[in-house]
């Protein structure tokens, strides 16, 4: 629960609405298995435009959960891989995947009673 000012309650929130969105956690649970290039993540992860991954990623390096390594090659390669902060939250992403997988049908139960009752009223 969040306690203390409204400061505190702002700040926590930009924290929680970077770390919940739904492309943040797979680009996080992809790199949890180690690093990676823009390209794999992205064929990786599927249904993601250039634009929407790069933006992740850059929230992510800027929030300090992904570091971007440039290799200077050519072309130039470059790798993302989580931090020790990013490696920390991998802990409740994956607590959060095991509970929506071992409550999907309770979900999915409900939403079919709520879209029913819409329908019928």
């Amino acid at each position: 629960m969040i306690h203390g000012n409204s400061a505190d309650c702002r700040a926590v929130s930009g924290i929680l609405a970077r770390v919940g969105d739904k492309w943040t956690v797979l680009v996080v649970e992809l790199l949890g298995k180690g690093p990676m290039r823009f390209n794999e993540l992205r064929r990786m992860i599927g249904g993601i435009s250039q634009k929407m991954l790069t933006a992740t990623l850059r929230g992510l390096e800027r929030d300090g959960f992904v570091t971007r390594t440039v290799y200077p090659t050519i072309p130039p390669r470059v790798d993302y891989e989580l931090t020790d902060l990013g490696r920390e939250l991998l802990v409740p992403v994956h607590a959060l995947g095991d509970w929506a997988r071992v409550n999907i049908g309770r979900v999915e139960a409900a939403r079919a009673r709520f879209d029913s009752s819409q329908k019928a009223a």
